[in-house]
């Protein structure tokens, strides 16, 4: 919706810097700006009308002083109005999408910038959703967004999850608490036949990994009969759908005790324990332990948190991930499987797969790659931001 009227700040980039924005580019960086006084007062999260430096209308963005990120678009149009009716409009079209992709509602319901609503996210367990705004602008928009969701699919309770380093890089402190309802005493998510307990304030994140979903389903698709290890478990979501799918036997191992203690409760009321043993250690210590002493598994899991947390982790973090694979790959017999993921924003799917190559070329093993993948479609990436896909995993079959 368009009303001529709006009375937005207008903003103007400096010469030469909105070809990407007419590319279709989302972002504005803060040294692409004509930085004035009066911009440097304006309140973190507010629209405004962004010009090229020949003053064509760029559209509507969220600016933010304080981000490296300045400025995010929220419409093409520098008259949009952003209100209940603009917000509602965006979050319908994302459920749309997952009612075409999902038969339960159990999924992430809003992906940020993916879902053209730059900085939120929106994870839903039926009628309980968890939402982290994590840009000063969809913080701004917190009102409308509880409105829209609130007409959307009346939610019996709304949690914040707005404790991401995300925040912090937009000025924004932390928060985790409910917005509206009343939780359930239960909450769970089903998957693969097994029931996960769900902790919206507790846990991490949102409460659950949805993002690999579909990683999840192919490697349970590999379980039937085998031994399997399964490091950095966190609460056992990868090995406890391999125990559903007719593991022999599923080793979870993890340096988290809540986590872990989780993850025995989960096998025991699924009726899994007898085939599932926990294991606390710290995972690279633990796989050079196991292949001293001669252990080998049909089916070898590892899933660790982002070893690049920032840019200046990215030396590092690439050879943590090359050490993973070198230590992992002896573990897995001939013919089976080994399954490596990386959640980390700052190394590339490209990147990634150099690293796991170089480790099982030091391990000494051959292979084949199965399924090189990311995140499930219920988390979109926009076209022009591929660095925004940050999960990339392999599935390799080892000779």
């Amino acid at each position: 919706m368009t009303d001529p009227s709006v009375d937005r700040p207008t903003l103007r980039l400096l010469p030469g810097h909105d070809r990407r924005l007419r590319a279709g580019h989302p972002w504005v960086f803060s040294n692409e700006l004509d930085w004035s006084p009066a911009m440097r007062r304006l309140v973190p999260g507010v629209q405004v009308r962004l010009e090229s430096a020949a003053g064509r209308a760029e559209g509507t963005f969220m600016f933010n002083t304080r981000s490296l990120i300045a400025a995010r678009r929220l419409a093409r149009d520098p008259d949009a109005v952003i209100d209940r009716g603009f917000v509602a409009e965006r979050l319908e079209r994302a459920a749309a999408l997952r009612a075409r992709l999902f038969v339960a509602p159990f999924h992430r319901l809003c992906h940020a910038e993916g879902d053209a609503m730059p900085g939120l996210v929106i994870d839903r367990y039926g009628d309980v959703l968890v939402v982290e705004h994590n840009s000063a602008g969809m913080a701004a928009l917190e009102a409308e967004i509880l409105a829209a969701l609130a007409g959307l699919c009346a939610p019996t309770a709304v949690v914040a999850r707005d404790d991401s380093a995300a925040r912090t890089l937009e000025g924004l402190g932390e928060r985790v608490g409910l917005l509206a309802g009343i939780l359930p005493e239960r909450l769970t998510v089903e998957e693969g036949g097994v029931t996960f307990p769900v902790d919206p304030l507790g846990g991490q994140k949102t409460g659950w990994f949805y993002d690999q979903r579909f990683n999840r389903d192919a490697v349970a698709a590999l379980a039937q009969g085998a031994r399997v290890l399964d490091v950095y478990c966190h609460t056992g979501a990868f090995g406890l759908r391999c125990a559903a799918a007719g593991a022999a036997h599923v080793t979870l191992a993890d340096r988290s005790e809540p986590a872990l203690a989780l993850a025995a409760e989960t096998a025991r009321a699924n009726g899994l324990a007898d085939r599932v043993d926990i294991v606390r250690a710290e995972a690279f210590g633990l796989l050079e332990r196991f292949a001293g002493e001669g252990a080998r598994f049909d089916l070898v899991v590892c899933d660790p948190p982002a070893f690049a947390k920032s840019r200046k982790d990215h030396g590092p973090a690439l050879k943590g991930y090359e050490k993973l694979a070198r230590l992992a790959a002896p573990l897995v017999t001939p013919g089976g499987f080994l399954f490596l993921a990386s959640c980390s924003h700052h190394v590339s799917a490209e990147e990634f797969a150099t690293s796991v190559a170089r480790g099982l070329a030091r391990s000494g093993r051959d292979g084949r790659v199965l399924r090189a993948a990311g995140a499930g479609p219920d988390h979109p990436v926009h076209p022009h931001l591929p660095e925004s896909a940050y999960l990339k995993a392999e599935l390799l079959q080892l000779d």
